[in-house]
């Protein structure tokens, strides 16, 4: 079993690995959510990436692409050494994700906002042939400031699309600093539902919420689901949660050894 443990250990290990600064605090966020869509929700085959009845992933907040190709490794999708191929030359693994199915990669992305109306594509495409698929969207609150989020959002609902997704991990900053446009007057899940969206609000490190979130979200035939999920940038790391400066940071050897501690793992030689 894939446990919250060794995915953040993985993302610690990438990041400090490649010797470039990543972004880490947007990866450590979404480890329950994405370890529990890929164990207990999602149908998907590691063995058989392209299989023809998968339920699809997309990642629309790409910086956070350590976490996914952690999770991805961890589900038996590529080795290690495939993994420790990241930010090296001529790899497939880089700073966004580049669309490879065969790895399990379902879409590029890069720039913020495009993820969701890609999803609804999918989603749509899989209803005018009558698959009995889904597409799951991941999106950071602080990419929600995008124009064309809302765009794809308002046309999903108004074409009643059951079988899209959105998951929002509002861990409440974005690269500049704090989420403030959703924090006072406007909240975030209130707009979803604004838009007509099935909206379910929960704590995105509890797993029971979040489980019973999915089995809503699979049930609702109504149009599409907001899983609006509030959550701690950095979660797992003490000096990294809720610390900005972990947006986008560079992991030396002492920050590593400090990361293993925080994890409750004790770094080899002290």
């Amino acid at each position: 079993m894939v446990t919250e443990l060794d995915i953040r250990k993985t993302i610690i290990d990438i990041s400090f690995k490649c010797g470039e600064p990543t972004h880490i605090g947007g990866s450590l966020s979404m480890v329950e959510l994405l370890n529990l869509l890929f164990g207990e929700v999602l149908k998907h085959r590691p063995k058989e990436p392209e299989w023809a009845d998968r339920d699809l992933f997309i990642l629309s907040k790409g910086h956070s692409v350590l976490c996914y190709l952690a999770v991805l490794h961890l589900y038996g999708y590529f080795d290690a050494e495939k993994l420790a191929t990241f930010q090296t030359n001529g790899s497939d693994f880089i700073a966004h994700p580049v669309k490879k199915p065969q790895l399990g990669i379902e879409s590029s992305n890069g720039s913020l906002g495009q993820g969701l109306s890609y999803g609804l594509g999918l989603a749509l495409g899989m209803e005018m042939k009558n698959e009995d698929r889904r597409v799951y969207v991941m999106l950071g609150d602080g990419e929600c400031n995008e124009g064309s989020v809302w765009e794809a959002a308002a046309l999903a609902a108004e074409l009643s699309s059951h079988r899209l997704c959105a998951i929002i991990d509002e861990n409440h900053f974005r690269n500049d600093g704090s989420t403030s446009t959703y924090a006072n007057k406007i909240k975030l899940s209130g707009i979803w539902r604004s838009f007509g969206w099935n909206v379910i609000e929960i704590d995105g490190h509890d797993r029971q919420q979040i489980r019973k979130a999915f089995a809503s979200a699979s049930a609702y035939r109504e149009g599409p689901t907001a899983i609006v999920a509030n959550t701690v940038k950095g979660r797992g790391i003490d000096f990294m949660e809720g610390n900005n400066d972990w947006h986008h940071n560079r992991i030396t050897a002492n920050v590593y050894k400090d990361c293993l501690r925080a994890l409750g793992l004790e770094p080899i030689n002290g």
